[in-house]
């Protein structure tokens, strides 16, 4: 089973929202999933990003694989830098 990290969209029409999710990689885009990591905005000015740190590098560690998207939301909020650094002893 490969597990991805990836987004959700939420919100009404033309007025998106996401959620970092954790799912399978199988599943639908807005279907059963199975850890929520935090959630992004792109409406804001700039766009808003909460993610939880810990959760997202412990699922990273487990092998969660981002999509290209949630990579780079995941490195804009400063995660992938943090992952990199504990995976090399830093």
């Amino acid at each position: 089973m490969a597990v991805k990290i990836r987004l959700k969209r939420m919100g009404a029409k033309k007025t998106p929202f996401y959620r970092i999710i954790v799912a399978d990689s199988r599943s639908p885009r807005d279907g059963k999933f199975i850890a929520n990591l935090g959630t992004y905005n792109p409406l804001k000015n700039p766009a808003e990003i909460k993610v939880d740190d810990e959760s997202a590098i412990a699922w990273l560690e487990k092998g969660a694989i981002p999509t290209d998207t949630a990579r780079s939301i995941l490195s804009k909020a400063g995660i992938m830098e943090k992952y990199h650094n504990k995976k090399q002893g830093k």
